[in-house]
C-alpha cells in the first residue's frame, strides 16, 4: 500500500472509532440525560401515552384522564378544579405541572423504579401510573371555599396530634383542566390566568407570607411563660398604657381606647388583643428570645414541606428595641403564612407538641399496593412549648372566644379557643389591612382540629376589615365541618 492510501485509511478508521465512540457515549453516559430533557418530545409523549395515576381526597379521585387525538394521547382532567387546585398543582402538556403533580409526577405517570416489575424493568415498558392519597378531608375543604368565596384570601386546617392538613384553601382559584391540553383553548386559559391582577395561580395558604398581626402575639405570650417573664396568663403585667416606644416620642395606642390595657394580665391582653402589652413584653423579652420562640414553631424555616414547600415565614433579626416592640403586636417585618400560624395553634392544642404539617398520606402503585406511606413526625425536637404553657394560652384563647374579640367562632357543644389578627400593611397604613384568625376547636372525645385563615380582601371598606369579622367564620365552618 503506497503511502498517501495507508494514511487515508488511517484517517478513515480514525472517523469510525471517534464515531462509535461517540455513538457509545450518547447511547450510555447521556442517554438518561436525553431521556429526561423536557425539551424531548419523546419524554412528553411517553408520560401521556396513557392514563396518568390519580390524586385522590377522601379515598376517591379529584383528578382523571381524557383521551385526545393528538401525538399526546392523554390529557389531565379534575373534578373540582378550583376547589382542590391549591391541593394538587396543576399538570399542562404545554406549562409543565407544579405541586403534587410534580412532585410525583414520576409515580403518577408510571416512571418512577418502584412501580416496575421485573418484566417491566428488562422490557423497558413504563408502569402504570400510581396514585397519591391525600390527607385532605373533602368536607373540611368544601366548608373553608364556601366561606371564603368571593374574598382574596386562604385558610389551612390541620389535625393537631398528627400533622395532617385537613383542609388547604385558596381563594380566588383557577381550574387546572381548561389549560391541562395543548390547542387554542388551553393557551388561552391560561393567559387569562396570568393576566389576573388577584393572582389565582397563587396558593396563597402556602406561598404568601405576609404580615400576621396581633396573632403573632399568641408566639410572644408563649415567649414570655417559656422564659419566665410571668408564671401565668392571670399575672398582671408591667404595661402602661399608652406605651412609648423605647428611643423615641412614638406613643403607641390601643384600638379601643377604652379597653382595660393597662398592667394587663396575658388574658386580658389577648382578650381585647392590647397593643401596648404585648409591644413592651417583646422588649422586656428582647428580640432574641422571641426569635427563639417563633422558631420552635417554624419561623425562619425555609424548608417547610408539605411536601410541597411553603413560603418562608420570617421573624427578623438585627431590630432595635424600637422595632422589637412593633415585632411584637406582628408587625414591623414580621411574615407569616396560613400554614405557619395554624402550625401555631395546632402546637398549643396539642399540649405543646407540633406535628410537621403533612398532606400526603400514602402513595400506591397502579394495583393499589401501598409504595410509601406517610405516618406522623415531629416537627423539629417536637416540643414547641411546655404543656403548661399550652394549658395557659389554650385557656386564653377560650377567653377571646368567649368574652373577646373572637366571638364569631362559637360553635355549640365544642370548646373552641382564638385569636383575632388586623395586620397594617402599605406605607402609612394605607392599604386595607389584613384580617386573621387563629384558633382551634375540640370536642371533649379526643378530637381537636386546628385552623388559620387569612384575608386580604383589598375591596372591603377599611372599618370592616376585622379578623373577627372576615375571618373568624371561615375557621369556624372548617372546624365544625372537621369536628362533625
Amino acid at each position: 500500500m503506497n503511502k498517501p492510501l495507508r494514511r487515508a485509511s488511517i484517517f478513515c478508521l480514525a472517523l469510525i472509532v471517534a464515531l462509535m465512540g461517540w455513538a457509545t457515549w450518547i447511547q450510555g453516559a447521556k442517554a438518561g440525560e436525553y431521556k429526561e430533557d423536557p425539551h424531548n418530545p419523546r419524554v412528553a409523549i411517553g408520560k401521556y401515552a396513557a392514563p396518568l395515576g390519580n390524586i385522590l381526597v377522601g379515598g376517591e379521585p379529584v383528578t382523571g384522564s381524557a383521551a385526545t387525538s393528538s401525538t399526546l394521547k392523554y390529557k389531565r382532567t379534575y373534578r373540582d378544579g378550583p376547589l382542590y387546585a391549591p391541593v394538587t398543582g396543576f399538570t399542562s402538556q404545554i406549562f409543565g405541572h407544579n405541586q403534587l403533580e410534580s412532585l410525583y409526577g414520576d409515580l403518577l405517570d408510571g416512571s418512577d423504579s418502584r412501580l416496575q416489575s421485573p418484566a417491566d424493568a428488562l422490557t423497558r415498558t413504563r408502569a402504570k401510573g400510581g396514585d397519591v392519597a391525600t390527607t385532605i378531608d373533602p368536607a373540611v375543604q368544601k366548608a373553608g371555599y364556601r366561606a371564603l368565596d368571593g374574598k382574596k384570601g386562604a385558610a389551612v386546617a390541620m389535625d393537631p396530634a398528627t400533622g395532617r392538613i385537613l383542609g388547604m384553601v385558596s381563594t380566588p382559584s383557577y381550574d387546572p383542566g381548561t389549560f391541562a391540553g395543548s390547542d387554542g383553548s388551553d393557551q388561552k386559559a391560561w393567559k387569562k390566568m396570568s393576566a389576573d391582577p388577584d393572582h389565582p395561580e397563587v396558593n396563597r395558604a402556602l406561598r404568601q407570607p405576609l404580615p400576621p398581626g396581633s396573632t403573632f402575639k399568641l408566639v410572644v405570650a408563649a415567649a414570655a411563660l417559656e422564659n419566665g417573664l410571668y408564671s401565668s396568663v392571670d399575672e398582671p403585667t408591667h404595661s402602661p398604657d399608652p406605651y412609648t416606644l423605647p428611643h423615641t416620642r412614638t406613643k403607641l395606642t390601643n384600638e379601643n381606647a377604652s379597653a382595660p390595657c393597662k398592667n394587663a394580665d396575658i388574658r386580658t391582653a389577648l382578650q381585647y388583643s392590647c397593643n401596648t402589652v404585648f409591644a413592651k413584653m417583646a422588649v422586656d423579652l428582647g428580640k432574641d428570645k422571641v426569635k427563639a420562640q417563633a422558631e420552635k414553631f417554624g419561623f425562619n424555616d425555609g424548608k417547610v414541606d408539605t411536601p410541597v414547600r411553603a413560603g418562608k415565614s420570617v421573624y427578623p433579626s438585627g431590630m432595635d428595641e424600637a422595632q422589637t416592640a412593633l415585632s411584637g403586636i406582628g408587625q414591623f417585618d414580621d411574615q407569616a403564612t396560613p400554614l405557619q400560624m395554624a402550625m401555631v395553634s395546632s402546637a398549643l392544642a396539642n399540649g405543646g407538641e407540633l406535628k410537621k404539617p403533612q398532606m400526603a398520606d400514602k402513595l400506591t402503585d397502579g394495583g393499589g399496593n401501598t409504595v410509601q406511606d406517610f405516618g406522623p413526625a415531629a416537627y423539629g425536637d417536637g416540643k414547641a412549648v411546655s404543656a403548661h404553657t399550652a394549658g395557659q394560652l389554650k385557656s386564653a384563647m377560650q377567653t377571646v372566644v368567649d368574652k373577646g374579640t373572637g366571638s364569631g367562632a362559637k360553635i355549640g357543644g365544642l370548646t373552641v379557643g382564638g385569636k383575632t389578627g388586623t395586620a397594617q400593611h402599605g406605607v402609612d397604613n394605607s392599604g386595607t389591612p389584613y384580617a386573621w384568625f387563629v384558633s382551634y376547636a375540640e370536642d371533649g372525645k379526643g378530637h381537636r382540629v386546628a385552623v388559620a385563615v387569612m384575608v386580604e380582601d383589598g375591596h372591603a371598606a377599611r372599618n370592616e376589615v376585622s379578623g373577627n369579622g372576615l375571618a373568624a367564620p371561615t375557621a369556624r365552618a372548617m372546624m365544625k365541618a372537621a369536628l362533625r
